[in-house]
């Protein structure tokens, strides 16, 4: 078992590796047009096909993961994070602050599509940065609500479906704002879930709108180890969106939130400045992960109690959360 696990380990560490070479904005490399595909080219018989076959493999992943965690180094690696769990809030909290001063200098707000055009924008943006380095929990809820007025008004002038790839950060306001009160604990499993739910719409955008992810490939020689373009972007939307769905479910452990974590860094070599602003966040909430792992979340797969019944509720989900997504992305956005 442990030279089967450490094989799975090692195809998940190289499958992982593709798809975040093209990064989960492309909007925010490319000033190609966005023109739509048409939904007989989206589902086409290879999207069909590695669709069923990735299904099949999160069923076996519910079953094997489990079992990696009982590998004696990744238990007292598990040991060892569990003592820091106390810090994951002010990891939170100060790399809210650290990444809004970093969007803030750059002259935007949520992402590097989003400038700041307004004083007042910018005033209550350093507000709210003020506020999150004060070391009072009320201060902290102070600045959670002037980010979240801040989202709204982005969110009218940008629209939901557009918002919807940074849902993140509402999931940040969230967990910012119930600290010291009764609902403290929804906190991170809401900060899964809203990672989840953006990492699984924006790899949707590579299926919808390929010829955009195909100009970034094109203008940064982006290794498509030896895949035609298109295939690639296939390939690389559906791990993306495999990544996001896992953490939907509960399923994402410490040793793949590790991994994603070193993809994301690997990739500000190839994107630059430009990576930096738009995914410090993302960095900040994979190191929570981290650090948490997933001990207080119960995952939905835990209603069924034998193994089979887990595969086939995985195998099925999967199949129906992916054909929700394409549908509501391709219709909206």
């Amino acid at each position: 078992m442990k030279r089967i696990s450490l094989g799975f380990v090692a195809f998940i560490i190289m499958l992982a590796s593709a798809p975040l070479f093209v990064k989960a904005h492309v909007k925010w490399f490319t000033d190609t047009s966005p023109e739509k595909e048409s939904m007989e080219q989206i589902l086409s018989p290879l999207f069909m096909v590695i669709a069923i076959l990735l299904a099949i493999l999160l069923a076996i992943l519910t079953q094997l993961l489990p079992k990696l965690d009982k590998i004696k180094p990744l238990e007292k690696v598990n040991q060892f994070l569990d003592r820091y769990r106390i810090s994951s809030r002010y990891i939170l909290k100060y790399g809210t602050a650290l990444a809004l001063i970093i969007q803030v200098l750059s002259g935007t707000i949520f992402a590097p599509e989003f400038m700041i055009t307004t004083v007042t924008i910018e005033v209550l943006v350093w507000i709210a940065i003020i506020l999150l380095l004060v070391p009072t929990h009320y201060s902290t809820k102070a600045g959670a609500l002037i980010i979240l007025a801040l989202f709204i008004y982005q969110l009218t002038e940008s629209g939901l479906f557009h918002m919807l790839d940074y849902g993140f950060y509402l999931a940040i306001i969230f967990v910012l704002l119930i600290g010291k009160t009764k609902l403290e604990n929804w906190g991170f499993p809401l900060l899964y879930l809203g990672t989840g739910l953006s990492l699984c719409w924006v790899a949707v955008e590579k299926w919808v709108y390929p010829s955009m992810t195909v100009d970034i490939i094109h203008q940064h020689g982006v290794p498509t180890f030896g895949f035609p373009p298109e295939t690639f972007i296939v390939l690389a939307a559906f791990i993306e969106f495999i990544v996001g769905y896992l953490l939907i479910v509960g399923i994402l452990n410490r040793l793949l939130a590790l991994v994603l974590t070193l993809i994301f860094i690997s990739t500000t070599m190839l994107f630059g400045i430009t990576e930096i602003i738009g995914h410090f966040m993302i960095h900040i909430i994979l190191i929570i992960f981290i650090i948490e792992g997933v001990s207080f979340y119960d995952p939905p797969i835990s209603i069924h109690k034998t193994k089979i019944d887990q595969m086939v509720f995985v195998f099925l989900n999967f199949l129906f959360v992916l054909a929700t997504f394409v549908l509501l992305y391709y219709r909206f956005a």
